[in-house]
């Protein structure tokens, strides 16, 4: 039940027919599909989006995905919710109705045409900036009216290269869509839009670089070839952008959010991850890691991992005087993937450089190790604790036991 309706479990009883029969909760957008079900726009939604074609209720198939309002239905809901105000019962909030799907299609068609005035393609560009930026609603409208495939040519075209609007714009799009998997290829495989997206990480504006480091992480996320994503990140320039961005002032802060997906989404293809710490990744995360959020902070933690498990990385990390006791700060403070991944870290550290040991004893390691082991933290964490306190048991206080088991070590996972 909504938040709303939480304490009404004895007081109130929803009609049966004012819940979605998927989620089983009260409507607050009801749609009808193609076979006259009535359905949450949320959850319908999230049921097509998870690769269903069929109606949940009649297993019919889809023809269509349109999704008409059910004003009638709406109505009487938010009557019932009036009348039973004296149960606790809230107003349902009037949805915002997704872009027009015939509306997109003008403005796509307005923005691509090369014969429609500079001022008319960027006003259509723009109005198609606004509609990705209210909600994830228009965003799927875009993408499906194949959005991603008509920006990637305005962005390209060397046409539009020497109108610079045009292009930014249309790069500020693209970096709030999902790219297929074949739109993902019609960038990854091609070495000259690499090199053109690699140009506008030195941009002046901050805008543009954040957008194109959003991009590029899109198209190496999206692009299965091991041999496409290892061609993109053996560019230093990108990893260069990528650490810029991370250093920018705390102004701007979604710099960090695009900034450490994207370092994550590039260390994941190892070959190249001692890219990332010449460019200086080593001390960006280390000095922004407080300022993270925490989905953020995890992607930080579980890239510190992965920087460790190569010599460079363990050096340069080994090197920042703040590394260890950040990562003895952090473990079951943030969450148990961020405690599995500084965990991690620091047995990598330990066992590459015996000094650290000390170090890390001194910051209050064993306290937190033990602490974990005994938690409800992952068993991925918990091994990962049980070998670091193996390997620290000749820096432990001569008067405390040390009780540590022999488990191998997982692999960081990609988020």
């Amino acid at each position: 039940m909504p938040a709303s309706l939480q304490p009404l479990d004895v007081g109130i009883q929803v009609p049966y027919h004012f819940r979605c029969p998927i989620s089983l909760e009260l409507m607050m957008d009801p749609v009808i599909i193609g076979t006259g079900q009535t359905y949450d726009r949320s959850s319908i939604e999230s049921w097509v989006a998870t690769g269903n074609t069929t109606c949940p209720v009649t297993r019919l198939p889809l023809t269509d995905f349109m999704l008409i309002p059910n004003h009638t239905l709406r109505r009487l809901i938010q009557e019932w919710c009036v009348a039973n105000r004296s149960y606790g019962v809230e107003r349902i909030p009037t949805p915002k109705q997704p872009a027009d799907p015939v509306m997109v299609q003008s403005l796509l068609k307005q923005a691509s045409s090369v014969s429609s005035t500079r001022h008319a393609r960027l006003s259509a560009l723009r109005r198609l900036r606004g509609l990705a930026r209210d909600s994830d609603k228009n965003r799927l409208v875009l993408t499906t009216q194949k959005a991603c495939e008509i920006l990637l040519d305005v962005l390209f075209s060397e046409t539009n290269r020497n109108s610079s609007d045009l292009t930014h714009e249309s790069l500020a799009i693209l970096a709030m869509l999902a790219l297929s998997e074949a739109e993902c290829l019609l960038v990854s495989s091609d070495p000259d839009r690499i090199s053109y997206l690699i140009s506008l990480l030195s941009h002046s504006s901050i805008d543009v670089r954040v957008n194109t480091v959003a991009l590029l992480e899109n198209v190496v996320t999206g692009t299965r070839s091991p041999e496409h994503r290892a061609e993109i990140t053996s560019h230093d320039e990108i990893f260069d952008g990528i650490v810029g961005i991370l250093d920018y002032p705390l102004t701007y802060p979604r710099s960090l959010k695009v900034g450490i997906k994207a370092l994550f989404a590039f260390c994941m293809v190892k070959q190249h991850r001692h890219k990332a710490v010449e460019a200086g990744a080593v001390d960006a995360l280390i000095d922004r890691l407080p300022d993270f959020e925490k989905c953020d902070a995890e992607r930080a933690l579980a890239t510190v991992e992965l920087l460790c498990r190569i010599p460079s990385g363990c050096v340069a990390f080994a090197s920042n005087a703040l590394t260890v006791p950040l990562l003895v700060k952090v473990i079951l403070k943030i969450s148990d993937r961020a405690t599995e991944y500084a965990a991690g870290a620091l047995l990598s550290l330990c066992s590459a450089a015996e000094w650290l040991e000390g170090e890390a004893v001194a910051a209050g390691v064993l306290t937190q190790l033990l602490l974990l082991v005994q938690s409800d933290c992952t068993e991925r964490a918990k091994r990962k604790a049980q070998m670091l306190l193996k390997l620290l048991r000749n820096s432990w206080p001569e008067n405390s036991i040390m009780n540590s088991y022999d488990f191998g070590c997982s692999d960081v996972v990609p988020f």
